[in-house]
Protein backbone atom coordinates (compact mmCIF):
# COMPACT_ATOMS: atom_id res chain seq x y z
CA UNK A 1 0.00 0.00 0.00
CA UNK A 2 1.18 3.52 -0.76
CA UNK A 3 2.35 5.72 2.07
CA UNK A 4 1.46 9.39 2.18
CA UNK A 5 4.39 10.40 0.00
CA UNK A 6 5.14 7.48 -2.30
CA UNK A 7 3.71 6.54 -5.67
CA UNK A 8 4.07 3.16 -7.39
CA UNK A 9 6.47 2.66 -10.28
CA UNK A 10 3.69 1.09 -12.34
CA UNK A 11 -0.07 0.55 -12.10
CA UNK A 12 -1.51 -2.64 -13.56
CA UNK A 13 -5.15 -2.82 -12.42
CA UNK A 14 -8.04 -0.74 -11.09
CA UNK A 15 -7.35 -1.71 -7.47
CA UNK A 16 -3.77 -0.42 -7.68
CA UNK A 17 -5.04 2.69 -9.47
CA UNK A 18 -7.54 3.44 -6.71
CA UNK A 19 -4.89 2.97 -4.04
CA UNK A 20 -2.63 5.45 -5.80
CA UNK A 21 -5.45 7.93 -6.51
CA UNK A 22 -6.61 7.97 -2.88
CA UNK A 23 -3.17 8.11 -1.23
CA UNK A 24 -3.13 11.33 0.83
CA UNK A 25 -0.02 13.53 0.95
CA UNK A 26 1.42 14.55 4.32
CA UNK A 27 0.03 18.10 4.14
CA UNK A 28 -3.51 16.74 3.78
CA UNK A 29 -3.15 14.33 6.69
CA UNK A 30 -1.95 17.22 8.85
CA UNK A 31 -4.85 19.41 7.72
CA UNK A 32 -7.39 16.68 8.40
CA UNK A 33 -5.97 16.44 11.90
CA UNK A 34 -6.72 20.14 12.43
CA UNK A 35 -10.10 20.22 10.67
CA UNK A 36 -13.15 20.11 12.90
CA UNK A 37 -16.44 18.54 11.93
CA UNK A 38 -17.79 16.03 9.45
CA UNK A 39 -17.35 16.20 5.67
CA UNK A 40 -19.93 15.78 2.93
CA UNK A 41 -19.18 15.46 -0.79
CA UNK A 42 -22.10 16.72 -2.89
CA UNK A 43 -22.09 15.09 -6.32
CA UNK A 44 -19.71 12.33 -5.26
CA UNK A 45 -20.46 9.90 -8.11
CA UNK A 46 -18.57 11.72 -10.89
CA UNK A 47 -15.11 11.01 -12.29
CA UNK A 48 -13.23 12.54 -9.35
CA UNK A 49 -15.64 12.17 -6.45
CA UNK A 50 -15.16 8.55 -5.36
CA UNK A 51 -11.37 8.77 -5.07
CA UNK A 52 -11.66 12.18 -3.35
CA UNK A 53 -14.00 10.71 -0.74
CA UNK A 54 -11.69 7.72 -0.30
CA UNK A 55 -8.69 10.05 0.14
CA UNK A 56 -10.59 12.08 2.74
CA UNK A 57 -11.39 8.89 4.64
CA UNK A 58 -7.80 7.65 4.51
CA UNK A 59 -6.37 11.04 5.52
CA UNK A 60 -8.74 11.30 8.48
CA UNK A 61 -7.86 7.77 9.61
CA UNK A 62 -4.12 8.49 9.30
CA UNK A 63 -4.60 11.68 11.31
CA UNK A 64 -6.35 9.70 14.04
CA UNK A 65 -9.58 11.67 13.63
CA UNK A 66 -12.96 9.97 13.65
CA UNK A 67 -15.38 11.85 11.41
CA UNK A 68 -18.27 11.07 9.13
CA UNK A 69 -17.41 11.17 5.43
CA UNK A 70 -20.71 11.34 3.53
CA UNK A 71 -21.15 10.99 -0.23
CA UNK A 72 -24.32 12.36 -1.83
CA UNK A 73 -25.46 11.66 -5.39
CA UNK A 74 -28.26 10.10 -7.42
CA UNK A 75 -26.10 6.94 -7.73
CA UNK A 76 -27.52 5.84 -11.08
CA UNK A 77 -24.89 3.07 -10.92
CA UNK A 78 -25.50 1.11 -7.67
CA UNK A 79 -21.98 -0.31 -7.75
CA UNK A 80 -20.58 3.18 -7.08
CA UNK A 81 -22.59 3.41 -3.87
CA UNK A 82 -21.48 -0.07 -2.79
CA UNK A 83 -17.83 0.79 -3.48
CA UNK A 84 -17.98 3.88 -1.28
CA UNK A 85 -19.63 1.99 1.54
CA UNK A 86 -16.91 -0.66 1.38
CA UNK A 87 -14.38 2.12 2.05
CA UNK A 88 -16.29 3.22 5.16
CA UNK A 89 -17.99 6.20 3.52
CA UNK A 90 -21.66 6.86 4.24
CA UNK A 91 -23.83 7.34 1.17
CA UNK A 92 -27.12 9.12 0.58
CA UNK A 93 -29.13 8.83 -2.62
CA UNK A 94 -30.58 12.22 -3.46
CA UNK A 95 -32.01 14.11 -6.41
CA UNK A 96 -30.31 17.36 -5.53
CA UNK A 97 -32.68 19.48 -7.63
CA UNK A 98 -35.60 18.25 -5.48
CA UNK A 99 -35.91 20.84 -2.66
CA UNK A 100 -37.58 18.37 -0.30
CA UNK A 101 -34.83 15.77 -0.82
CA UNK A 102 -32.10 18.39 -0.42
CA UNK A 103 -33.67 19.62 2.81
CA UNK A 104 -33.42 16.11 4.28
CA UNK A 105 -29.62 16.02 3.99
CA UNK A 106 -27.75 16.21 7.32
CA UNK A 107 -26.15 19.41 8.56
CA UNK A 108 -22.36 19.20 8.26
CA UNK A 109 -19.54 21.64 8.91
CA UNK A 110 -17.53 20.95 5.73
CA UNK A 111 -18.71 20.43 2.16
CA UNK A 112 -16.94 19.59 -1.09
CA UNK A 113 -19.30 20.67 -3.86
CA UNK A 114 -18.73 18.66 -7.07
CA UNK A 115 -22.18 18.65 -8.68
CA UNK A 116 -22.46 20.14 -12.15
CA UNK A 117 -23.01 19.51 -15.84
CA UNK A 118 -20.57 19.80 -18.74
CA UNK A 119 -20.83 17.11 -21.39
CA UNK A 120 -24.10 17.31 -23.25
CA UNK A 121 -24.59 20.87 -22.05
CA UNK A 122 -25.07 22.20 -25.59
CA UNK A 123 -28.01 19.86 -26.11
CA UNK A 124 -29.73 20.73 -22.83
CA UNK A 125 -28.90 24.29 -21.91
CA UNK A 126 -31.77 24.73 -19.46
CA UNK A 127 -30.61 21.77 -17.37
CA UNK A 128 -27.02 23.00 -17.62
CA UNK A 129 -27.96 26.34 -16.11
CA UNK A 130 -30.15 24.68 -13.47
CA UNK A 131 -27.34 22.34 -12.39
CA UNK A 132 -24.59 24.95 -12.54
CA UNK A 133 -26.39 27.99 -11.06
CA UNK A 134 -29.77 27.10 -9.51
CA UNK A 135 -28.51 24.09 -7.55
CA UNK A 136 -25.61 26.01 -5.96
CA UNK A 137 -28.11 28.59 -4.69
CA UNK A 138 -30.26 25.82 -3.18
CA UNK A 139 -27.21 24.27 -1.48
CA UNK A 140 -26.01 27.65 -0.20
CA UNK A 141 -29.41 28.42 1.36
CA UNK A 142 -29.25 25.18 3.33
CA UNK A 143 -25.55 25.28 4.20
CA UNK A 144 -24.93 28.98 4.77
CA UNK A 145 -23.03 28.20 7.98
CA UNK A 146 -20.80 25.54 6.49
CA UNK A 147 -17.32 25.75 4.99
CA UNK A 148 -17.57 24.91 1.27
CA UNK A 149 -15.05 24.07 -1.43
CA UNK A 150 -16.79 24.36 -4.79
CA UNK A 151 -15.30 22.89 -7.95
CA UNK A 152 -15.25 25.23 -10.93
CA UNK A 153 -13.18 25.19 -14.11
CA UNK A 154 -10.41 27.09 -15.85
CA UNK A 155 -12.88 27.50 -18.75
CA UNK A 156 -14.22 30.61 -17.01
CA UNK A 157 -11.05 32.47 -18.06
CA UNK A 158 -11.52 31.84 -21.76
CA UNK A 159 -8.64 31.62 -24.21
CA UNK A 160 -5.44 33.34 -23.14
CA UNK A 161 -2.18 34.03 -25.06
CA UNK A 162 0.24 31.16 -24.56
CA UNK A 163 3.05 33.65 -23.97
CA UNK A 164 1.32 34.86 -20.76
CA UNK A 165 1.94 31.53 -19.05
CA UNK A 166 -1.67 30.84 -18.16
CA UNK A 167 -4.50 32.76 -16.51
CA UNK A 168 -4.09 33.78 -12.88
CA UNK A 169 -6.69 33.96 -10.14
CA UNK A 170 -6.94 37.76 -10.33
CA UNK A 171 -7.55 37.81 -14.10
CA UNK A 172 -11.08 38.87 -15.11
CA UNK A 173 -13.12 35.92 -16.40
CA UNK A 174 -14.04 35.93 -20.09
CA UNK A 175 -16.10 32.75 -20.51
CA UNK A 176 -16.85 31.53 -24.01
CA UNK A 177 -20.00 29.49 -24.57
CA UNK A 178 -22.91 28.82 -22.26
CA UNK A 179 -21.16 26.03 -20.35
CA UNK A 180 -18.37 28.35 -19.21
CA UNK A 181 -20.90 31.16 -18.61
CA UNK A 182 -22.97 28.89 -16.38
CA UNK A 183 -19.82 27.91 -14.46
CA UNK A 184 -19.07 31.56 -13.84
CA UNK A 185 -22.68 31.87 -12.70
CA UNK A 186 -22.00 29.07 -10.22
CA UNK A 187 -19.00 30.96 -8.88
CA UNK A 188 -20.97 34.21 -8.56
CA UNK A 189 -23.71 32.37 -6.68
CA UNK A 190 -21.24 31.07 -4.11
CA UNK A 191 -19.65 34.52 -3.86
CA UNK A 192 -23.05 36.12 -3.29
CA UNK A 193 -23.92 33.81 -0.42
CA UNK A 194 -20.44 34.17 1.02
CA UNK A 195 -20.97 37.93 1.08
CA UNK A 196 -24.50 37.89 2.42
CA UNK A 197 -24.42 34.84 4.72
CA UNK A 198 -20.75 35.01 5.81
CA UNK A 199 -20.22 31.54 4.32
CA UNK A 200 -16.56 30.53 3.96
CA UNK A 201 -15.88 29.42 0.36
CA UNK A 202 -13.04 28.21 -1.86
CA UNK A 203 -13.57 28.16 -5.63
CA UNK A 204 -11.39 25.56 -7.37
CA UNK A 205 -10.64 26.38 -11.00
CA UNK A 206 -9.39 23.04 -12.30
CA UNK A 207 -7.47 22.54 -15.53
CA UNK A 208 -7.18 19.46 -16.24
CA UNK A 209 -7.28 16.43 -13.94
CA UNK A 210 -6.05 13.14 -15.39
CA UNK A 211 -5.83 9.53 -14.26
CA UNK A 212 -5.45 6.37 -16.35
CA UNK A 213 -9.07 5.81 -17.37
CA UNK A 214 -9.77 9.32 -18.62
CA UNK A 215 -8.11 12.68 -19.19
CA UNK A 216 -6.32 14.64 -21.89
CA UNK A 217 -3.34 12.28 -21.97
CA UNK A 218 -5.63 9.26 -22.26
CA UNK A 219 -7.51 10.92 -25.14
CA UNK A 220 -4.21 11.55 -26.93
CA UNK A 221 -2.89 8.03 -26.36
CA UNK A 222 -6.07 6.46 -27.69
CA UNK A 223 -5.99 8.65 -30.80
CA UNK A 224 -2.38 7.66 -31.44
CA UNK A 225 -3.16 3.95 -31.22
CA UNK A 226 -6.26 4.37 -33.39
CA UNK A 227 -4.29 6.22 -36.10
CA UNK A 228 -6.53 9.25 -35.60
CA UNK A 229 -4.97 12.66 -36.24
CA UNK A 230 -4.47 14.91 -33.23
CA UNK A 231 -5.70 18.47 -33.72
CA UNK A 232 -2.96 20.97 -32.94
CA UNK A 233 -5.14 24.09 -32.94
CA UNK A 234 -5.45 24.06 -29.15
CA UNK A 235 -1.71 23.75 -29.06
CA UNK A 236 -1.03 23.89 -25.31
CA UNK A 237 -2.67 22.62 -22.15
CA UNK A 238 -2.21 21.93 -18.42
CA UNK A 239 -2.55 18.55 -16.76
CA UNK A 240 -2.40 17.35 -13.16
CA UNK A 241 -2.66 13.88 -11.62
CA UNK A 242 -6.18 13.52 -10.26
CA UNK A 243 -4.88 12.45 -6.87
CA UNK A 244 -2.93 15.69 -6.53
CA UNK A 245 -5.91 17.76 -7.68
CA UNK A 246 -8.16 16.08 -5.11
CA UNK A 247 -5.62 16.55 -2.33
CA UNK A 248 -5.29 20.27 -3.08
CA UNK A 249 -9.06 20.70 -3.21
CA UNK A 250 -9.53 18.98 0.15
CA UNK A 251 -6.70 20.95 1.75
CA UNK A 252 -8.24 24.20 0.53
CA UNK A 253 -11.05 23.75 3.06
CA UNK A 254 -8.63 25.38 5.47
CA UNK A 255 -8.25 28.42 3.18
CA UNK A 256 -11.96 28.96 2.56
CA UNK A 257 -12.80 32.59 3.12
CA UNK A 258 -15.23 35.43 2.58
CA UNK A 259 -16.20 36.49 -0.10
CA UNK A 260 -14.42 33.46 -1.50
CA UNK A 261 -10.87 32.22 -2.00
CA UNK A 262 -10.13 31.47 -5.68
CA UNK A 263 -7.53 28.81 -6.44
CA UNK A 264 -6.25 27.49 -9.75
CA UNK A 265 -5.46 23.78 -9.54
CA UNK A 266 -3.24 22.92 -12.49
CA UNK A 267 0.09 21.34 -13.25
CA UNK A 268 3.21 23.53 -13.20
CA UNK A 269 4.04 23.12 -16.90
CA UNK A 270 2.54 24.58 -20.06
CA UNK A 271 2.50 21.44 -22.15
CA UNK A 272 2.72 21.29 -25.93
CA UNK A 273 0.12 19.08 -27.64
CA UNK A 274 2.66 18.28 -30.35
CA UNK A 275 5.48 17.38 -27.97
CA UNK A 276 3.32 15.34 -25.62
CA UNK A 277 1.75 13.47 -28.54
CA UNK A 278 5.18 12.65 -29.93
CA UNK A 279 6.31 11.40 -26.51
CA UNK A 280 3.23 9.18 -26.31
CA UNK A 281 4.05 7.91 -29.78
CA UNK A 282 7.50 6.89 -28.55
CA UNK A 283 6.10 5.14 -25.48
CA UNK A 284 3.40 3.40 -27.51
CA UNK A 285 5.82 2.62 -30.36
CA UNK A 286 3.27 3.98 -32.80
CA UNK A 287 3.41 6.81 -35.36
CA UNK A 288 1.54 10.02 -34.63
CA UNK A 289 -0.65 11.93 -37.07
CA UNK A 290 -1.46 15.63 -36.75
CA UNK A 291 -3.91 18.05 -38.25
CA UNK A 292 -4.13 21.84 -38.02
CA UNK A 293 -1.60 24.28 -36.61
CA UNK A 294 -1.05 25.76 -33.15
CA UNK A 295 -3.08 28.87 -32.34
CA UNK A 296 -1.39 31.63 -30.31
CA UNK A 297 -3.90 31.20 -27.46
CA UNK A 298 -5.34 28.32 -25.46
CA UNK A 299 -7.26 27.43 -22.30
CA UNK A 300 -4.42 27.65 -19.79
CA UNK A 301 -4.20 28.21 -16.04
CA UNK A 302 -1.29 29.33 -13.90
CA UNK A 303 -1.19 27.09 -10.82
CA UNK A 304 1.64 28.80 -8.93
CA UNK A 305 -0.52 29.73 -5.95
CA UNK A 306 -1.59 26.12 -5.36
CA UNK A 307 2.04 24.99 -5.67
CA UNK A 308 3.09 27.64 -3.16
CA UNK A 309 0.49 26.39 -0.69
CA UNK A 310 0.83 22.64 -1.20
CA UNK A 311 4.02 22.00 -3.16
CA UNK A 312 4.42 20.59 -6.65
CA UNK A 313 2.27 17.61 -7.68
CA UNK A 314 3.70 14.30 -6.50
CA UNK A 315 3.22 12.69 -9.91
CA UNK A 316 5.32 14.24 -12.68
CA UNK A 317 4.10 14.55 -16.26
CA UNK A 318 6.69 12.00 -17.44
CA UNK A 319 5.55 9.48 -14.82
CA UNK A 320 1.92 10.05 -15.78
CA UNK A 321 2.75 9.64 -19.48
CA UNK A 322 4.45 6.31 -18.80
CA UNK A 323 1.54 5.09 -16.68
CA UNK A 324 -1.02 6.15 -19.31
CA UNK A 325 0.90 4.62 -22.22
CA UNK A 326 1.25 1.25 -20.50
CA UNK A 327 -2.38 1.26 -19.38
CA UNK A 328 -3.81 2.16 -22.79
CA UNK A 329 -1.47 -0.16 -24.69
CA UNK A 330 -2.60 -3.20 -22.73
CA UNK A 331 -6.27 -2.27 -23.07
CA UNK A 332 -6.86 -1.04 -19.53
CA UNK A 333 -10.33 0.01 -18.42
CA UNK A 334 -11.70 3.28 -19.82
CA UNK A 335 -14.47 5.51 -18.49
CA UNK A 336 -15.29 6.44 -22.11
CA UNK A 337 -15.59 10.11 -21.21
CA UNK A 338 -13.42 12.10 -23.62
CA UNK A 339 -12.41 15.53 -22.37
CA UNK A 340 -12.89 17.39 -25.70
CA UNK A 341 -9.87 19.44 -24.63
CA UNK A 342 -9.36 20.54 -28.24
CA UNK A 343 -12.73 22.34 -28.29
CA UNK A 344 -12.25 26.09 -28.75
CA UNK A 345 -15.87 27.13 -29.30
CA UNK A 346 -17.01 26.52 -25.71
CA UNK A 347 -19.68 24.09 -26.93
CA UNK A 348 -19.61 20.72 -25.14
Amino acid sequence: MNTAETMPSTITNVEELETALSAPPAYLIEMMGRLRGDLMIVGVAGKMGPSLAHMAQRASDMAGVKRRIIGVARFSKPEEQAKLRAWGIETIRCDLLDPAALDQLPDVANIIYMAGMKFGSSGNLALTWAMNTLLPAMVCRKYGRSRIVAFSTGNVYGLTPVARGGSREADPPQPQGEYAMSCLGRERTFEYFSNTASMAVTLIRLNYACELRYGVLVDMARKVLADEPIDLTMGNFNVIWQGDANAMALASLEHAGRPGFVLNVAGPELLSVRNISERLGQLLEHPVKFTGAEAPDALLSNGQLSHHLYGYPRVSVECLLEWVAKWVKRGGESLNKPTHFETRSGQF
